[in-house]
């Protein structure tokens, strides 16, 4: 086992795989592919840290799912970003729901009878819908990128020494 810590963001699909995920047999975290008859794990089930533990246990012979955003980073189930989505769509079809309610009651509170009793027509709320993203998932067998060791300072000449070697040469 290596001695540096696999960030989960910094892998790559080495061999790009085209299995269908759904086909798999298992469960939303590990499904057998019949193909190659390996196990493919999908890292976007999982937070980063099991993500991360997985990779290094597995030492990089390890194939995986994931999906990856426009920034790079990959999405996994404890993503701040991914949260954040979760709750304004929530919060959306709250806001959604609330005013079809309130529209719906006034409208067929109104539509009875309007203003001098003349009768208003009925209409049909519209619903509200957000657009989201579709991310494509990337499978296949990873690559790690290995650290780079790090290297000494070089050594730098000390300016006295070489002074006093001019002042020398000069007499």
């Amino acid at each position: 086992m290596s001695n540096f810590r696999v960030n989960v963001h910094n892998i790559k699909i080495a061999s790009p795989c085209s299995a269908d995920w759904e086909s798999m047999f298992g469960n939303e975290r590990k499904r057998f592919c019949g193909q190659c008859k390996l196990n493919v794990y999908n890292l976007s089930g999982m937070t980063q840290r099991d993500a991360e533990d997985l990779l290094q246990q597995s030492e990089g012979r390890l194939c995986v799912r994931y999906y990856r955003r426009a920034d790079g980073t990959i999405l996994t189930t404890d993503c701040p970003v991914g949260w954040a989505r979760v709750k304004k769509r929530v919060s959306s079809f709250a806001t959604a729901a609330f005013a079809i309610f309130v529209s719906a009651f006034s409208g067929a509170y109104f539509s009875v009878k309007g203003v001098n009793g003349a009768e208003i027509g009925k209409f049909l709320p519209i619903p509200l819908t957000t657009p989201t993203p579709d991310y494509e998932p990337l499978m296949g067998a990873i690559a790690i990128p290995t650290p780079t060791p790090k290297s000494s300072p070089s050594p730098t000449p000390n300016p006295k020494v070489r002074r006093t070697a001019e002042i020398r040469q000069a007499i």
